[in-house]
C-alpha cells in the first residue's frame, strides 16, 4: 500500500502494467454490454488515453474503476450519436434486393431475432449472461467485476435464460 502512495500512474511501467491487466477485461465488458457495432476497442483506447491525460489526479488503486467508468461513458456517448444517425437514416427510402438466396435470408432473420431476444434482456441480465456464457467467467468473477454478490449474478443469469427461452419459443 505504501508503494501506491508514492507512485502515480504517470510512471510508464505502472501504466503499462495497468494496460496489460485491464485492457482485455474492459474490452470484454464493453463488448458484452453494448455489442461489437460500437467498436469497444476504440473505447478502451480512448479510456486509457484519458487515464494518461489525468494520470496525476488518479490514484493507482482507483485506476480500474476510473477506466471502466470512462469507457462506459464514452460508449454511451457513441450510442447516443448513433441514435441520431439512425433517426436520420430512417427518413431515407430503403432499397430492397432479391439477390440473396433463401437460406441467407432465413439465416439473417434468425440472427436478427436472436439479437433482438438478447437485446430485450435488461442490461444487468445481458451483461451477466454474456460474461458467463460467452466469456466463460465464473459467477464470482462476474460479481467482483460488477461489484455485486454472486447470488445476484446467479439471479440475473437465471432471469436471462428464462426470458430467452420464452422468446426463442416464438422463433
Amino acid at each position: 500500500m505504501s508503494k501506491d502512495l508514492n507512485t502515480h500512474i504517470c510512471n510508464e511501467q505502472l501504466f503499462s502494467k495497468l494496460f496489460k491487466a485491464h485492457a482485455k477485461s474492459l474490452h470484454d465488458f464493453l463488448y458484452y454490454k453494448f455489442g461489437s457495432h460500437l467498436n469497444p476497442q476504440d473505447q478502451v483506447q480512448e479510456a486509457f488515453i484519458k487515464l494518461w491525460q489525468n494520470c496525476k489526479d488518479i490514484k493507482p488503486s482507483k485506476a480500474k474503476s476510473y477506466l471502466f467508468t470512462v469507457a462506459n461513458n464514452l460508449t454511451l456517448n457513441v450510442l447516443a450519436h448513433q441514435k441520431v444517425v439512425l433517426k436520420f437514416q430512417e427518413t431515407k427510402p430503403k432499397s430492397s434486393t432479391n439477390e440473396n438466396p433463401q437460406f441467407l435470408l432465413e439465416e439473417t432473420e434468425y440472427l436478427q431475432k436472436l439479437q433482438k431476444a438478447i437485446a430485450n434482456l435488461t442490461e444487468a441480465q445481458r451483461v451477466a449472461f454474456l460474461l458467463n456464457r460467452i466469456e466463460g467467467k465464473k459467477h464470482k468473477e462476474i460479481a467482483d467485476m460488477l461489484n455485486i454478490s454472486a447470488k445476484a449474478v446467479e439471479k440475473r443469469i437465471y432471469g436471462a435464460l428464462k426470458q430467452l427461452r420464452k422468446e426463442i419459443e416464438e422463433i
